[in-house]
């Protein structure tokens, strides 16, 4: 039989637990949840999930805001998940910008190898969640099952296409934990509806990365 994956799952930070910005999120009052998003990390730390960030904070590298700021961010998430009865394991980034050409800036799988190395666990079939293409790209080379939400970019993701075979999209974190939460009987059940299809609210879709949209 399949060995089961551990009750693991990796998520990307800006726009899928907290409100994104262009300009990018550089301090603690600009870093602002989406509603639902850490009621759904405590659901599924409730649930017996351990929950990981992986993301590219390259600001730093730019010079838009230093550690401590990031830090700083981060206390302010840690704070207001215990509120709620939640946590998060672990938070792996990357500071680098692209011309740093690192081993860790997704979508190239570093931080995915150190959650990995670090937790000591076997990935393969490991939910990960992002709203832009080189997350879902970075989870998919250790084996994760990509989870594409439409909040932050996750629309103009979807839009664009290309995304790996297999991907369901969610309307945000909170619908992606119901889903997971519901259990391996009802994922592909008729809550289900094809990419491009009216969906509806909390509805999950399958996409098929032979015919991007």
């Amino acid at each position: 039989m399949p060995q089961t994956p551990p009750k693991f799952v990796i998520l990307d930070r800006d726009g899928v637990i907290n409100l994104d910005s262009d300009q990018f999120i550089k301090t603690p009052d600009e870093w602002i949840p989406i509603p639902g998003s850490l009621e759904a990390i405590a659901a599924l730390n409730e649930a017996g999930y351990r929950v990981v960030v992986a993301s590219n904070q390259s600001g730093i590298g730019r010079g838009l805001f230093e550690m401590s700021a990031l830090n700083a961010m981060h206390e302010k998430m840690y704070k207001a998940l215990a509120r709620l009865g939640g946590r998060v394991e672990a938070i792996f980034f990357c500071p680098h910008t692209a011309a740093d050409d690192c081993d860790c800036r997704k979508p190239k799988p570093g931080l995915i190898q150190q959650a990995a190395q670090r937790f000591g666990i076997e990935l393969r079939g490991v939910p990960i969640v992002g709203d832009s293409l080189r997350d879902l790209q970075a989870g998919v080379a250790f084996g994760c099952t990509p989870h594409l939400v439409r909040t932050g970019k996750g629309e103009a993701t979807l839009a664009k296409g290309g995304l790996p075979p297999g991907t369901l999209v969610h309307d945000d974190l909170r619908a992606f934990s119901r889903w997971l939460l519901e259990g391996e009987g009802t994922r592909h059940g008729a809550a289900a509806s094809h990419a491009g299809t009216a969906a509806s609210p909390s509805a999950t879709s399958p996409v098929d990365s032979t015919n991007p949209r």
